[in-house]
């Protein structure tokens, strides 16, 4: 998020006005009437009452104080303002007078802290406090926030710099949160302290027997809570006892529980296995795995170092390959919500939380700037658009924590879960979608994604980038220069992979130019291919006013799943651009009748929208018609059976 970055028009400008005047203050009144914001105030010794809650509960806080952070640098909303300042006071009391923040342990436990990190997440809680004071000083300028979260940040270099392995969280976050600190305020410390946090991952002496450790101190811990809670209602009968939002809904195979312990048990879940220098196999719990390696790919940008590429590229790569859903959904693996074996990604079982296609994207953009590769780009969009925007309804107030690809009814989007991690994050990011769009390397200008925003490179030069851009409607491109004087730039524009056609004209005169592909090798299980992705190159003097039109085809793509994934293994998907589509059984009375495809009947239907989108209509072999949706968009009408693939006649 940054004030030199901004959606201006477009499909997102529309997602953002939602995101700034629904959702976050619908994720507000949920945060207040599961008593997440309570925890602070008894914590803050403004209320009493009993915390409610997980553990981990003050992240949801955080995420959604750097969510309205965010959305406040472009929409200062006074309304929105006053619930930030008014928490930010609250927090202010809450937090002990030597930066600690972590209400479980100062309502229940008093002085009590750091005895269970692979368990209770007080890094991860602190990580995410770290990154709305960042957020909420680049937006409005006000350091209070800021400077309760440094506080907090310097007990953790003061006590960690030089601990023992033991000390990491189980939850990776802290390493990002550290880096964006060190990025923002140019000290070393913070930037040594994540480095150490990742160097010390994988070398906890007798692993194994610490977990089990922190497990059983916290459930002794949560006993004692249980007991505390009893009491306090029988003491306060005119209370009524609090419950929390059901969880959400997902199949179990029956051998899962066994293979959680397994993980656990091995490192694997938090990816404390092994060192992270030996990590180049995705496992474990998917959130965790992508926070990890966007530390990793930050570091490696940061230091100007190397010497972990090699090791991030084939991880990067063997995921998507192998253990990526055909909506750039990974994880999926209940329970574990994490990441299977190769091709284990049956359609009805798979995970696919919201949450890890958000730290993908974020992984993948850190790739992008690392490696100056196209791919990772490329899967940023993907994401954006299918395994993360399923996430969310059309109204911002609904939601999929995680998302099956097939389903035979069932499931449906929820206001609020018991762990709702996915909303703040899902506005969050949403909220600085600008900034992932155009970056500058000394006369280097690369366009990333195409938002329909401005950017404003360099305000010294007055250098400015403006995008008009009808994605994912269609593929046409509108990029102009805003400048003060003409200066020489080698502009990079990613061509997508779905891409075949593509046509460039300047000033209104058609040219060419040079095209640099992937270095990417390897095909993917879910039929994506990201070999094709591929940057557009043109080199010259700007000048004030000049203009290019790119117009990207966007055909309508069979993705032919790879045969050893289960239940969908030789059947297709259906996208159009970086669109995603679907069957539901609303659009479709024959959707349990077996469906098969006549390939050659598919096309759009632009005199039918959802979502803005043209629907994708089809016969089957029978000539019955199918309709496909955007994936993105299932569930926005009820309950309904569902399936991101078809069968045809191949």
């Amino acid at each position: 998020m940054s004030s030199r970055a901004r959606i201006t028009s477009g499909y997102w400008a529309q997602k953002l006005q939602i995101n700034a005047s629904r959702a976050i203050f619908h994720q507000w009144e949920m945060l207040e009437s599961t008593r997440c914001i309570d925890n602070f105030r008894i914590a803050a010794g403004v209320k009493d009452g009993f915390r409610e809650g997980f553990f981990f509960a003050d992240s949801d806080a955080y995420k959604w104080l750097d969510a309205a952070s965010r959305i406040l640098a472009s929409n200062p909303d006074p309304r929105l303002n006053d619930l930030v300042e008014n928490f930010i006071s609250i927090i202010e009391r809450a937090q002990d007078e030597d930066g600690y923040l972590y209400t479980y342990n100062q309502i229940h436990f008093g002085t009590s802290r750091w005895q269970s990190l692979q368990i209770e997440h007080e890094f991860y809680c602190i990580g995410h406090l770290i990154e709305a004071g960042i957020s909420h000083l680049q937006a409005t300028g006000k350091d209070r926030l800021f400077n309760i979260a440094k506080k907090a940040a310097n007990l953790l270099v003061e006590r960690f710099m030089e601990a023992p392995a033991r000390y990491t969280d189980g939850h990776e976050e802290i390493e990002i949160a550290l880096m964006r600190l060190s990025r923002l305020t140019g000290l070393s410390r913070y930037r040594d302290l994540a480095k150490r946090f990742l160097a010390r991952r994988g070398s906890i002496p007798a692993y194994p027997l610490r977990f089990v450790w922190d497990t059983l101190w916290s459930a002794g811990k949560m006993r004692t809570v249980a007991s505390l809670r009893k009491r306090y209602y029988q003491t306060h009968p005119e209370l009524k006892r609090f419950h929390l939002p059901a969880h959400n809904k997902h199949q179990i195979p029956c051998d899962m529980a066994l293979r959680l312990v397994g993980q656990t048990l091995s490192g694997k879940y938090c990816q404390q296995h092994q060192p992270l220098k030996d990590q180049d196999v995705p496992v474990g719990h998917a959130v965790r795995f992508t926070y990890l390696n966007t530390a990793a790919a930050m570091l490696a940008f940061d230091e100007a170092d190397d010497s972990d590429l090699p090791r991030m590229i084939r991880l990067w790569q063997h995921m998507v390959n192998r253990r990526m859903s055909v909506s750039g959904g990974i994880g999926s693996l209940p329970l574990s919500e994490g990441f299977g074996r190769d091709f284990e990604m049956d359609p009805e079982v798979v995970y696919n939380e919201t949450c890890a296609a958000l730290g993908c994207m974020l992984w993948s953009h850190e790739m992008a700037k690392v490696t100056r590769s196209p791919e990772y780009d490329d899967l940023f969009e993907w994401q954006l658009y299918n395994a993360a925007s399923v996430g969310i309804g059309q109204d911002g107030c609904s939601y999929f924590y995680n998302n099956p690809l097939t389903t035979k009814g069932g499931y449906q989007r929820e206001s609020w879960y018991d762990i709702p991690c996915c909303p703040s994050n899902l506005s969050r990011i949403w909220a600085s979608l600008a900034d992932y769009a155009v970056s500058r390397r000394n006369d280097e200008i690369t366009v990333h994604q195409y938002f329909g925003c401005e950017v404003d490179l360099d305000p010294a030069e007055k250098l400015k980038i403006c995008i008009d851009s009808r994605f994912p409607k269609d593929g046409k491109i509108d990029i102009s220069f805003d400048m003060e004087n003409p200066n020489r730039y080698l502009l990079k524009m990613r061509k997508p992979m779905w891409a075949q056609e593509y046509s460039i004209r300047l000033n209104g005169k058609a040219i060419s130019v040079a095209e640099v592909q992937s270095s990417l090798q390897g095909k993917t299980a879910s039929g994506l291919d990201f070999t094709t992705s591929s940057w557009l190159i043109l080199e010259k003097v700007f000048s004030q006013g000049d203009h290019l039109e790119l117009d990207f085809d966007m055909p309508i793509r069979l993705l032919r799943q790879d045969n050893r994934i289960p239940g969908c293994g030789g059947q297709v998907a259906i996208s159009r651009g970086p669109v995603l589509y679907c069957r539901e059984a609303i659009d479709n009375p024959g959707f349990f009748n077996g469906q098969v495809l006549e390939q050659t009947s598919i096309a759009e239907d632009f005199t039918t929208l959802v979502a803005d989108l043209p629907v994708v209509r089809g016969l089957t072999l029978s000539g019955e018609e199918i309709t496909f949706t955007p994936y993105f968009f299932w569930g926005n009408r009820g309950g309904t059976a569902m399936s991101v693939f078809t069968r045809d006649q191949l």
